[in-house]
């Protein structure tokens, strides 16, 4: 392995990307936050179904068909709760962005999506089967009974539909099929899903309306939904894209593969964003202008500039090596755990693969830190793959981090973090000979995900805890 650390001689300036101080904005995260949420999306579960006891629907399970009617009405009510928290996850709500990061409320968002689909489906088919038994007609006759002559039953299965197409190219294997534009104007449909499905509850679910505590706490729900997404999803970035009014300002050719865009904007020391945050970036240039890409700042920001520095991995990256300096810009954001405000020692360890250095150079930066407190190793395939090195090199020098670069073709014949020249040793052991004492730090990791997983497990075996350990997915 190819690991040398940095200390230039004589020191090398870091290369001006933009004007005005360094903005440091890295709010602590208390940790309870966490469990909170944890504690509200079980809570309300519990609600629900004890709303459906306190209803007198325990007294409908003493028949077959007036039973298996009740419990698919439970099985629907639980299945509207999840699906709501779902849209509550992925809302962009800044508490718990910044309690979860997007990776974690992506997997969150995943698995209450699939139990919220089951559920649906299990309310569907159980709903019909107990009404065919109490109408003692046969289920297909039964189901186009209610679809025709029930009102909104019509539109839930709309709804439903929607929510079949949405919930299929989540599977992990559908959304690597997909460009990311595509995948994302289909997971839009959900929001459409989500509101053919008030109808029938209003119409249709007597649960929904049987008491007046039963009411409150679903209209509570749903203006919650519908709220937060209208303002953090809508309102919010629109007001920071009007107000900030970013524009670009220069953009530097890194290598090849890799291009910065570096851009300037009004009163950006009031932008809540610290240096390891992403955004979603929109370019208004043309045609394409309304799809949105999230793209991690790589340097700190400052009180008038922000930088991004892209890789060119097809889509809407390919295409930035087009933006020209005077392009306006729309921002959703800021998101994503890569900041200071999760650390939870003083020691830190930023763990890098290919790309995925840009957020963590933006961290070396902005960090507070004595001597030594920094490590940071960058993982490439070849020398010229090492994206912003001399910037590195020259904070480094100037912060007293220190830096490691492990290079060469990954390990042949194990799933690895470590190049192969470093196939002799285990990946732990690897990390605790660059890294002594790597169980007192914090790690940051950003990169691939395959990488990104191999390196999280190595950290976890060296006995870094899992609170300690935080990361950023950009896949969808």
């Amino acid at each position: 392995m190819t690991a040398v650390a940095q200390r230039p001689e004589p020191p090398i300036a870091v290369p001006p990307t933009a004007s005005g101080r360094p903005v440091a904005y890295s709010r602590r995260v208390p940790g309870w936050w966490r469990d909170l949420v944890g504690v509200l999306t079980w809570g309300s579960m519990l609600v629900v179904v004890a709303l459906w006891v306190g209803g007198g629907n325990l007294q409908d399970l003493s028949g077959w068909g007036t039973g298996l009617t009740a419990a698919g009405r439970l099985t629907g009510l639980v299945a509207s709760d999840l699906l709501l928290i779902q849209v509550l996850l992925m809302a962009r709500i800044p508490v718990v962005e910044r309690v979860y990061g997007q990776d974690e409320l992506a997997r969150r968002h995943r698995l209450v999506g699939f139990w919220s689909f089951n559920l649906m489906w299990a309310h569907i088919v159980v709903v019909t089967l107990g009404y065919a038994l109490q109408a003692r007609t046969n289920l297909l006759a039964e189901a186009w009974d209610l679809v025709v002559d029930y009102p909104g039953i019509l539109l839930a299965v709309a709804g439903a539909l929607l929510l079949v197409v949405v919930t299929v190219t989540s599977i992990r294997k559908a959304r690597r099929r997909l460009r990311y534009e595509s995948w994302h104007l289909l997971h839009l449909y959900a929001y459409l899903g989500v509101g053919l499905a008030l109808p029938h509850q209003l119409w249709a679910g007597q649960e929904f309306m049987s008491s007046t505590l039963s009411a409150v706490y679903w209209w509570t729900l749903w203006a919650a939904a519908a709220g937060a997404v209208l303002v953090w999803r809508l309102i919010l970035p629109l007001y920071r894209t009007v107000t900030h009014r970013l524009r670009v300002v220069d953009v530097v050719r890194e290598n090849d593969e890799v291009v910065s865009i570096v851009m300037t904007g009004r009163r950006l020391d009031r932008l809540p964003v610290a240096a390891g945050q992403f955004f979603v970036w929109r370019f208004l240039d043309g045609p394409g202008w309304t799809r949105g890409h999230p793209y991690s700042l790589s340097a700190a920001p400052t009180q008038d500039t922000l930088r991004i520095t892209v890789k060119d991995l097809g889509d809407a990256s390919r295409g930035l090596s087009h933006v020209r300096p005077g392009n306006r810009v729309a921002i959703e954001g800021p998101y994503g755990r890569l900041h200071d405000g999760v650390r939870v020692r003083r020691k830190v360890l930023l763990l890098a693969g290919g790309i995925g250095v840009t957020p963590l150079r933006g961290l070396l930066e902005s960090l507070p830190r004595e001597v030594g407190d920094v490590t940071l190793v960058y993982r490439a395939s070849h020398e010229h793959d090492l994206v912003l090195r001399s910037e590195i090199e020259a904070l480094a020098h100037a912060r007293g981090a220190r830096v490691f670069y492990a290079i060469g073709p990954r390990v042949a014949d194990r799933h690895s973090w470590l190049p192969q020249a470093a196939a002799d040793l285990s990946d732990v052991d690897a990390l605790r000979q660059l890294v002594p004492g790597v169980t007192d730090h914090d790690v940051y990791l950003c990169g691939a995900d395959g990488w990104m997983d191999a390196a999280e497990r190595a950290v976890l075996a060296a006995g870094v805890p899992r609170d300690a350990i935080h990361l950023e997915r950009f896949t969808w």
